[in-house]
């Protein structure tokens, strides 16, 4: 795991090919097959060099979210158990990883008048007032993205509804039958806000634009509220800004996610941080928390 851009791809292409086994992802925003640039998707080339599962295996109009990639996630792991002692897991959406290593209890009922009226007062008022309202919760996550309305509605129906932070179901659900490694990829922020600037410029010279264009239509999907093609909706249906001042917003954003990502990890002391380069010292690490056992198959997952 490890925020944008700090090079998690190309480090589990390598841990995947020295352990002999195959790659997970829980990034949740390269689950849609139609959203190849916006995403970094990994090429054809690596997804070929190493069996990969949970990218492009969705499309946009399919509802999904962490709940559900948990049961897909589990299936496909007491699949891939009975081959391999070891898999590799990578991705930055921390929810989505959470699932997995946690897992989720089911959220309560939530009152459907609720939440219509927090979308009532969103269209009335705008999305400051939903800033607001989170913020008179003591132990409101400091990750949520305070600019997303659709996150900022889920939160609040689920405190008005049931009277406990969304933190409070993100507790493990049933005992699992597998042991978690946590490798966190660190750099220092500035490297990584230069890594940021160089994917966004490599998007938009790879055709984020045209991409964008033909799912324009499409805009109101939750699969397509996401950094990258949310500020070019934007501009092509206003065009009151430069297409240069877009990609400094679509990069200034990344550059927030970036962030929250990092504020979401420094709660978990059980992750291990090494540098990108460290490939090598990582594997050694591996080995000596699992045993140089061979890897052979070890039984279900749950």
């Amino acid at each position: 795991m490890g925020p944008t851009s700090v090079g998690k791809t190309s480090i589990s292409l390598f841990l995947a090919k020295k352990l002999k086994t195959e790659i997970l992802s829980c990034d949740s925003r390269q689950f849609y097959k139609e959203l190849k640039i916006g995403t970094s998707m990994p090429t054809l080339e690596e997804l070929s060099s190493i069996p990969h599962h949970f990218i492009g295996h969705l499309t946009i109009h399919q509802i999904y979210n962490a709940k559900y990639f948990e049961r897909d996630s589990c299936n496909k792991m007491n699949e891939l158990f009975h081959k391999y002692s070891i898999l590799i897991m990578v991705g930055g959406s921390g929810l989505y990883e959470k699932a997995v290593t946690d897992g989720l209890s089911d959220i309560p009922y939530i009152d459907s008048n609720i939440r219509k009226n927090l979308i009532y007062n969103f269209k009335k008022k705008g999305i400051s007032f939903l800033q607001k309202e989170v913020k008179k919760y003591e132990g409101f996550p400091i990750h949520l993205d305070f600019n997303n309305p659709i996150r900022l509605i889920r939160f609040l129906e689920i405190v008005k509804s049931t009277g406990s932070l969304p933190s409070f179901f993100f507790k493990r659900k049933s005992k699992k039958n597998f042991t978690v490694i946590k490798i966190g990829l660190i750099l220092p922020i500035n490297e990584i806000y230069f890594r940021i600037s160089n994917r966004v410029e490599k998007m938009i010279q790879n055709g984020l634009l045209n991409e964008a264009r033909k799912y324009y239509s499409y805009r109101h999907l939750n699969s397509l509220k996401t950094i990258g093609y949310k500020e070019l909706f934007d501009f092509f249906y206003k065009k009151k800004t430069s297409i240069q001042e877009v990609i400094e917003k679509i990069k200034k954003n990344t550059r927030k996610y970036a962030k929250r990502q990092l504020t979401w990890y420094r709660k978990d002391p059980s992750i291990t941080w090494f540098h990108p380069k460290e490939k090598e010292e990582i594997f050694s690490f591996i080995l000596k928390k699992v045993g140089n056992t061979g890897f052979e198959p070890v039984t279900s997952c749950l």
